[in-house]
């Protein structure tokens, strides 16, 4: 009997844990898909209002205008009249799968001990079974740059799409770039220092960017010595110097925006992008002379400095694309795991606030994609891309009408079933049921 009552238990959690599993990963594609009749927003600016989009094998091989084509159309056919396609959103800076319950610390697995350390790779450390990840999905953000924490240099990020097994399987583009947190000119008392509250000046500003070009000048020189001794952090450091690694550097100030463009000129930095920059308006003609993106924050929030515009986040992103720059939206922050579903509806902000729609969904498709150096595989609905996509029944950068009914990654349909879909449903059926 006491053998009974183990098998029990052990078959009830067995059978709870797959009750809260993430959904399945989606089967490889095996036959085309044709998609009518939809208003397709390419993600480039241009709009196609009644689109033929073909794929097959995970890549699109047709993207047209149905008004005048004659052709028979391949394997399954989906009506979609009256509805819009979008290119999968892509959230950059973000360290979905890295934690999913900030007050367990076996779930965080975000940030490591150490200042300098670019040998550090967030993508072995992805969870694929992050049921925050799984909530990405039903608002079309399908791809992700995981983005390692803390230190001066948090590590090495990867670029991701949103349905796998592993991160061996979610990998789109592998040690993508090196992030910096740059360091602050003026800061915050540290109370439990014995220091005043309130903004001063950082007296170790010069010391702290001067220990950060210390470490380029030695990595540089191990690189090019006979590596006697092995040093993971500064062979990691091999692709920044040859270009086949981008720099992330998150830098808000004025004065600290402009020490980065120095910065990337002392180290021959060909491939560096701002994150954050709050006040890069106020050097935008330097960054877009150096040809440096930048990687706005969210703008559901307060403005950092007093004497800002109320409204200077919502308008930002639009300030800067004024001026010429490539800019794209990403969304770090509080709460920022989950807050990433939100990322369309930032980009509704950034329009309503003076950016025209199409331009403003650039800011998450085809712009983020260059940024990450992905812009041959996504970001936009285009011949030879991956069929990264979504239907949505309304304007997806409207959180009152971006309801999906079809998701494809890389060609294959993933399930919109996630937990919190399944206690919605659950919840309604039981109004519905006080109701009658």
């Amino acid at each position: 009997m006491k053998f009974l009552n183990i098998t029990f238990i052990f078959a009830l959690i067995s059978f709870c844990g797959n009750m809260s599993a993430q959904q399945t990963p989606a089967a490889a594609q095996t036959e085309p898909v044709t998609i009518v009749g939809a208003t397709a927003h390419i993600g480039n600016g241009e709009v196609i209002e009644n689109s033929l989009i073909i794929f097959r094998d995970g890549k699109f091989t047709q993207v047209m205008d149905a008004t005048s084509t004659k052709m028979q159309y391949p394997g399954r056919i989906i009506d979609a009249k009256g509805k819009h396609v979008y290119p999968g959103f892509i959230a950059p800076n973000s360290t979905l799968g890295l934690v999913e319950i900030d007050a367990v610390k076996a779930t965080d697995d975000e940030d490591e001990i150490g200042s300098m350390l670019p040998n550090i790779r967030s993508l072995i450390a992805y969870n694929t079974e992050s049921k925050v990840v799984e909530s990405m999905r039903p608002n079309g953000v399908l791809i992700g740059q995981i983005t390692p924490r803390g230190g001066r240099i948090s590590g090495t990020s990867s670029i991701v799409q949103f349905d796998a097994w592993n991160w061996e399987d979610a990998v789109m583009k592998e040690n993508d770039g090196l992030h910096i947190n740059w360091p602050d000119s003026f800061r915050r008392g540290r109370w439990w220092e014995g220091e005043a509250r309130g903004m001063k000046e950082n007296k170790e500003y010069k010391n702290e960017v001067l220990e950060l070009s210390d470490f380029f000048a030695a990595a540089k020189a191990y690189l090019n010595g006979d590596r006697n001794i092995e040093n993971l952090p500064y062979a990691a450091m091999e692709n920044v110097f040859n270009g086949k690694k981008k720099v992330f550097i998150h830098v808000d100030g004025e004065k600290e925006i402009t020490d980065v463009i120095q910065f990337k000129k002392d180290h021959n930095l060909n491939e560096l992008v701002v994150v954050g920059g709050d006040q890069a308006l106020a050097v935008a003609d330097k960054l877009k002379e150096n040809k440096i993106p930048v990687l706005v924050n969210r703008p559901h929030r307060t403005p950092e400095e007093e004497d800002n515009d109320y409204d200077m986040p919502y308008k930002l992103a639009k300030l800067l694309v004024d001026k010429g720059l490539l800019v794209g939206l990403e969304t770090s922050g509080s709460m920022e795991r989950m807050s990433t579903r939100n990322l369309p509806f930032y980009a509704g902000t950034v329009a309503a606030f003076g950016l025209e729609k199409e331009e403003a969904l650039k800011l998450i498709t085809i712009n983020n994609a260059k940024i990450l150096g992905i812009d041959d595989m996504a970001g936009t609905l285009e011949k030879g891309k991956d069929a990264t996509l979504f239907i949505s029944e309304g304007d997806a950068l409207d959180m009152r009408t971006n309801i999906l009914s079809h998701v494809f990654i890389q060609g294959r349909e993933v399930s919109l079933e996630t937990h919190q879909t399944e206690l919605w449903k659950r919840y309604m059926n039981k109004y519905e049921r006080q109701s009658k």
